[in-house]
């Protein structure tokens, strides 16, 4: 193969091919969904998060994609408890004080709920608690990054979507699936 594979990682998924902390009851891997040894995940997508993961067998791309003084945009859908609001964006937008430091701007909005698969298990709904969605790009990718955003603003993310890494996109993949792209890396912005 060649270019780059861009994969749906489902929810509750490791972003790599084995579980060397569980191995004798193994979590879900990447090669539950694709055969592709020689690839390796360029940037983080917890375990608990869903959407696009790209994978590639550069080295020079996969730390390109992940420095931090590349500043490649991630994008992200964030379903958040809580009715978002803009002076809560406008307070992502200018950087979030975090104990490892402050964040970098982000770009933040509202958005409607996205149409988009069901989670399994799906969300825990709370009728007493409104939840809402957020559009919300980070150039930085530190450890549970946008979680502890999201948290420090007054919302607790619910579910986390990366739908685009500078410029790939998700596009309609589903979980789990995958397609092999050749797109050269020629910007770092997905907007």
């Amino acid at each position: 193969m060649s270019g780059v594979i861009l994969l749906n990682k489902p929810f509750r998924v490791l972003r790599q091919f084995t579980d060397r902390e569980r191995p004798d009851a193994p979590r879900t891997t990447l090669a539950d969904f694709i055969n592709a040894p020689e690839y390796r995940p360029a940037g983080r997508l917890d375990y608990d998060s869903e959407g696009l993961l790209v994978l590639t067998a550069d080295g020079t791309l996969q730390r390109r994609i992940t420095n931090p003084s590349d500043q490649m945009w991630k994008r992200y859908w964030v379903q958040v408890e809580g009715k978002i609001n803009n002076e809560a964006c406008a307070h992502l937008s200018r950087g979030v004080p975090l104990k490892d430091g402050m964040t970098r701007p982000a770009r933040a909005r509202p958005m409607s709920p996205p149409a988009i698969w069901e989670r399994v298990p799906p969300i825990r709904e709370r009728k007493s608690v409104p939840d809402s969605w957020l559009d919300l790009s980070i150039s930085e990718g530190r450890n549970r990054q946008i979680r502890r955003m999201t948290a420090a603003i007054g919302y607790p993310t619910l579910r986390l979507i990366r739908v685009a890494v500078g410029p790939w996109r998700l596009d309609n993949l589903q979980p789990g699936e995958h397609r092999v792209d050749s797109t050269l890396l020629t910007t770092v912005d997905p907007d």
